[in-house]
Formats: C-alpha cells, structure tokens, sequence
C-alpha cells in the first residue's frame, strides 16, 4: 500500500458553545514518520462518555479554548514503520493503547497527558503516526469495528477486575450497573472468567441481553430502588465479591453496601447525580472495602486482556449499538449522548 499525502480528520474547533454539534471534517498532511512510529490506517473508532466530556469542556479546565482532534479508541492497518522498527510490519492490525506511553504499571501524570483525544490528537483520522511501542494487536478473529471497542471500555473493565491483588477469579460475584460499554465488558469478562453476575439496569429489555450474555442475576433499579437490599438478598447477605461501579454520586453508597467485607468497588464513572453520603467513610471501613479509581489501562494488560478473548471467543464478542459513516460523527455522538445504547457505538472511518 502506498503511502498516502493527505488525511480526513475530525476538529472540535476552539472556542466551541455546542459541544460536539460543531465537528468539522478538514484535510491535513500526513506526518512524516520518527524512526521509532508505525504509521496506521485506522479503519474504525469508538466513541466513549469522555468524547462527550471534552466536547463540551467539561473534562479538564486545561483543555478549554483548545482545537482538539477528539476520539481515543481505535483499530486500524499498519502501512508503513520508522527505520528503528522491528515488532510491527505493513499489513498487521493494531490498536493503540488509550495512552500509547502508558506500557505497564501504574499511570502516572506523564502518561495520563500523552493519553489520546485530549492534550494528544485524537483518532478520529483516516491516518495517524503511533508509537510503536503503544500498539496492541487486535485478536485474530475480530474485525475492526469489533476491535476499535477494546482500547478504553473492554480495557477499563479487565483492570478493574483483574488489576490488583485480589483478581476475579471462578466461583466469584460480580456486580455490574447498567450495560454501557465498561459494564458489557466487565459482565464478559466476568463470565468468561467463571464468576456469577448480578447486572442492574432501568430497562428490562436491556436486562433481556444482559440474561442473554450470561447474567445469572437480573434487577431493574425502577421496580426496585434499594436495589443494594437485592444484592444483598441474592447473596444471603454477604455482599458480592467485586463492583463494576460507573454510576458515581447516586450509585457509590449502594455500591459500598453491596460488597462483602474485603471487597472491591472498581469506580469508574460519574453518569449519575445523587447526595453524598455523610457516612459513606464509616460505611467503608465497615466493609473493609477496597475502592479503587481505574484509569483504563496499560498496554502489557492490554496484551493480557487479548489472551482473555482468544481463548474466550464466544463469551467476549463485542456488543455493538450502532455503526456510523465517517461523514455522520455528529450523529454518532448524539446517539452516545441520548444513552439509548447497549454497549458500544462505532463510527467506520476507512473501508475494511
């Protein structure tokens, strides 16, 4: 394949009122490759709750009144390596690590600011230079939209229950709220590890596909809104063994209550809004709780997390929403937005 001049990009211009509503398409050069970059056709992205933050400045004060290439979820073809590259060739599927700097262990400040979508460009572009040591091959039998998925939601729910030193293990609980893309992905895992899952949602016919994946345990948090008290019940109060926690404010104290002592709480997102607790400390040591801010990933666990799905295929296919056209981005960000999907939404940047 030859290497092109020029590439489509989405800008979220500086000095945005609306959001995502103002994405524009424009043409820019294609970078020369450093010795040490690949340089990736991105076939397809995903979009994340952290695109709609940025779009509408409310992710980091820092990036106000910036132009931002936004997206941080990618799969894509590799079509040309720097002279100092020997792991990668023209033709293998990569993604990109959230943060390509991000190789193993703890975050860190330095890593957390080369993170994709932000203060970096973005992957919302036919093409784009990476490190090379920040790809990941893609599993073997996923396609691109399937693989595009993995970067920040499938990523951000195998930490969180695998990152520390009380992993999921067979025979385990799992609690997951909702069935966003973390939440699908830690009900996956979970069930491709052997433990049983107790999903919450609003809707029963998004419980219908949470059943459908494996959920042994099913409670619509309308019908029941001290839905803690049915965790608790199911587990004959002993609580369950891990939290996939992505409500936030109006969800954390529940979730806290919902876990056996020595238990993990994996908080991951703000999406609800609620009071917070006087005594949620007391209620923390109570439980002897380990509660644990995940910020997505490493690329060491993102290669563990494809050993997972290699050997788990039909446990962890991707649920995929909806496909959008490069061309409709903003149509793809108001159906993330509206929070009418089950699992991911995916926009299709370049042909497969």
């Amino acid at each position: 394949m030859s290497i092109p001049q020029k590439s489509r990009q989405y800008i979220l211009p500086a000095g945005r009122k609306n959001g995502y509503k103002k994405l524009t398409i424009t043409e820019v050069e294609v970078p020369k490759l450093k010795a040490t970059e690949v340089l990736v056709k991105v076939h397809a992205a995903s979009l994340q709750y952290r695109d709609l933050m940025i779009a509408y400045e409310h992710y980091d004060p820092c990036l106000a009144g910036r132009e931002i290439v936004p997206g941080s979820d990618m799969a894509g073809e590799v079509i040309a390596v720097g002279q100092d590259v020997t792991d990668w060739k023209a033709g293998d599927r990569v993604c990109a690590n959230f943060s390509p700097a991000h190789l193993h262990g703890d975050p860190t400040p330095a890593t957390m600011a080369a993170a994709l979508g932000a203060f970096e460009p973005g992957v919302l572009t036919e093409y784009r230079a990476f490190p090379a040591a920040g790809l990941v091959r893609i599993p073997k039998h996923f396609s691109y939209q399937q693989a595009s998925t993995l970067p920040c939601a499938a990523l951000t729910a195998f930490n969180a229950l695998n990152g520390r030193a009380n992993p999921i293990k067979a025979g385990d609980t799992v609690l997951i709220l909702g069935t966003g893309g973390v939440s699908i992905f830690g009900l996956q895992f979970a069930v491709a590890s052997g433990a049983t899952v107790i999903a919450t949602s609003s809707s029963d016919e998004k419980l219908k596909i949470a059943d459908k994946l494996g959920a042994k345990h099913l409670i619509n948090y309308r019908n029941a809104p001290d839905w803690e008290e049915e965790v608790l019940k199911i587990t004959k109060d002993v609580g369950v063994d891990h939290v996939v926690e992505v409500g936030g404010r109006g969800t954390i104290y529940k979730s806290i209550k919902s876990v056996r002592i020595g238990g993990g709480v994996y908080v991951i997102g703000i999406l609800s809004k609620g009071d917070f607790p006087q005594d949620i400390f007391r209620l923390i040591l109570l439980r002897a709780a380990e509660v644990r801010g995940i910020l997505i990933g490493s690329v060491a666990q993102f290669r563990d997390m494809v050993k997972l799905i290699e050997a788990n295929p039909e446990k962890t296919t991707p649920v995929i929403d909806k496909v959008f056209k490069f061309e409709d981005g903003v149509a793809a960000f108001a159906h993330l937005e509206s929070q009418k999907h089950v699992g991911k939404v995916v926009i299709q940047v370049s042909k497969d």
